[in-house]
This record gives structure tokens, sequence and C-alpha cells, in this order.
């Protein structure tokens, strides 16, 4: 599993990804997987009050990642709580980012629970 981000043919990098680009409306038609990359928080926050199934306390960062001098920001969970702004994180895949028993849709097996955290470098 790849964390792609999307590229248009004018440079332009979104994540996630759209079949247009947000920014000049041409198709989006080259990923870039954002799992190979370092990035640095830009800002976190830790919440106590999650969503069902998801660990509490959850501790989600915006992290900024440079592709080919473009930047990209993506949101999500930590590995650790021990996070700061600046520190430089890689996407770590986890294969269950929520207990798939709790919530809205527990149990049914019609969504995919797996995804990446940031892990300080």
């Amino acid at each position: 599993m790849s964390m792609d981000a999307h590229r248009c043919p004018n440079g332009h990098v979104t994540f996630p990804g759209h079949t247009l680009c947000p920014e000049c409306g041409e198709e989006q038609t080259e990923t870039v997987d954002l799992s190979e990359l370092t990035g640095e928080v830009v800002t976190w926050t830790t919440s106590t009050a999650t969503p069902p199934g998801v660990r509490e306390p959850n501790t989600l960062a915006f992290v900024e990642f440079d592709v080919d001098g473009v930047s990209v920001r993506a949101l999500g969970q930590c590995t650790t709580d021990e996070i700061e702004t600046g520190d430089e994180v890689t996407p770590v895949y986890v294969d269950q980012l929520r207990d798939p028993e709790i919530g809205l849709k527990a149990g049914s097996g019609d969504q995919e629970w797996d995804g990446y955290r940031f892990e300080p470098t």
C-alpha cells in the first residue's frame, strides 16, 4: 500500500489526490508515494475525546513534504504522543488505525481500516 499524492502536468501536487487539480483544473495523472519521503511536523494536537474505536488519546499531526520543490501537507495519526513542531517524521504503514468492531459500521467488513501513522525519525 502506498500513500499517494497526485501531480498534474503543471507540477501541482495534492494529497489526498483528486481527479482534477484544484490549482489549474488539469487532470492529475502522476502519483508520488509520500511513504517513501521524510516530512516535517507543521503543527499537532492530541485528542482525548476520540471517535468510537479510535485509540485515546490520539495524537494527530499536519506534516509537510517536499516533492521536487513543491510543498504538500498530509494529516495523520502519530505513532507516539512525544511529537513536536519541527520534528522530522516518516510515514509507517499500520494495518489497523482503529478497531473495526467498534463504531457506526462495526463488523460490517465493508471498510478498510489500514493506513499510515507518522513516526519521528
